[in-house]
């Protein structure tokens, strides 16, 4: 059955608005800290973040479980939901002003015009008892888009340029399609609207190494063909040593490290960066080279308050680790919050 298109007198056709961004936006975030409310009092699930995604790159963001990553996220669409509540900070978007500000319609629309979120669990972000195409409508609707055939025909390129059957994808319900469909469903439905800054949340999570590939190159050459600012959130430094072009890495809710993607694998100056790398098996050689880190990363609960939230597991710990959160210094072209990383950026080397 196609998609049939119908509208009416209560269906809302405004154009674009005209301040939509016409190329790639920066998004500058400052002082972002995030809390939840417990029986606890309210805790810290990111704190103090500053990071730019510069326009036109492809932004990495790595970590264990649990060091805010989604958060992080979340927050560039102000979508932080209770019991969590963005307590200070700003997230600067060219074209949008600062997100955190916005409320309402005027946040609404802010949504899928201007920035694009692809979730985790593409399945849970599809309605099953609607077809991809009814779903697709009513998000054209919602966001006021007069010529909803233009929708449809943007909906089938997008989908065929990513290897699909794109008639046959939006007549189908979300349990007709495959989890490799479905993650490539959700990048159109983030980018149909025609959004400049795109956010992928483990985009490639329980997806075959084949189907990763894909999404990996789809990703890759949407990017560049639809000029975007995106940023890639995932646990796996595979997936941003192939698509990213700068590299955050995060632990207790912080950005331990970030700079060039390829300084950061080839040359890692914080010790929670290095143990990522040392942790990761290899395909040749002494498969007893990769050591997993030792202890836990921190909960909600368990983030120290003061000094260095890596300290319980950092070989290189010293007594200011204990009460004083280590600064961010520039390190080049990166930026290195440790107590361990000298004038000169080199992180010392534990003693034998």
């Amino acid at each position: 059955m196609a998609v049939s298109v119908e509208t009416s007198a209560e269906t809302p056709v405004e154009p674009m608005p005209e301040s939509a961004p016409k190329t790639a936006p920066g998004v500058r975030v400052g002082g972002l800290s995030v809390v939840y409310k417990t029986p606890a009092g309210e805790l810290p699930a990111i704190a103090g973040i500053d990071l730019e995604l510069r326009p036109g790159t492809i932004t990495g963001v790595v970590g264990e479980s649990g060091s805010g990553k989604s958060t992080l996220a979340l927050s560039l669409l102000n979508a932080v939901q209770p019991p969590g509540r963005i307590a200070a900070g700003s997230v600067e978007i060219d074209g949008l002003g600062d997100v955190v500000g916005l409320r309402g319609e005027e946040l609404r629309k802010a949504r899928g015009r201007h920035i694009g979120y692809v979730f985790q669990a593409a399945q849970n972000s599809l309605n099953p008892l609607k077809t991809v195409g009814k779903q697709l409508l009513d998000l054209g609707r919602s966001h006021g888009v007069s010529d909803l055939r233009a929708l449809v025909r943007e909906a089938k390129e997008l989908l065929g340029r990513m290897g699909l059957d794109g008639a046959r994808v939006l007549d189908s319900h979300q349990h007709e399609l495959s989890g490799g469909m479905r993650q490539r469903v959700g990048i159109m439905l983030a980018l149909v609207l025609n959004a400049h800054l795109v956010v992928l949340d483990e985009p490639t999570t329980a997806l075959d190494m084949i189907t990763q590939a894909t999404i990996l190159r789809i990703i890759r050459e949407v990017h560049e063909e639809r000029g975007l600012t995106t940023m890639v959130i995932t646990h796996d430094l595979g997936v941003v040593a192939e698509v990213a072009d700068r590299l955050a890495v995060m632990y207790g809710g912080r950005v331990v490290e970030q700079g060039p993607t390829h300084e950061v694998l080839a040359t890692p100056r914080h010790p929670y960066t290095r143990g990522l790398l040392g942790a990761i098996p290899r395909l040749v050689g002494d498969i007893d080279e990769a050591r997993a880190l030792p202890g836990r990363p921190p909960t909600l609960g368990t983030v120290p308050r003061e000094g260095c939230v890596f300290r319980e597991r950092c070989a290189l710990r010293m007594d200011v680790c204990e009460t004083v959160e280590p600064p961010t210094v520039a390190d080049g072209p990166r930026l290195v919050a440790c107590h361990a990383v000298e004038a000169g950026g080199a992180v010392r080397e534990e003693s034998a």
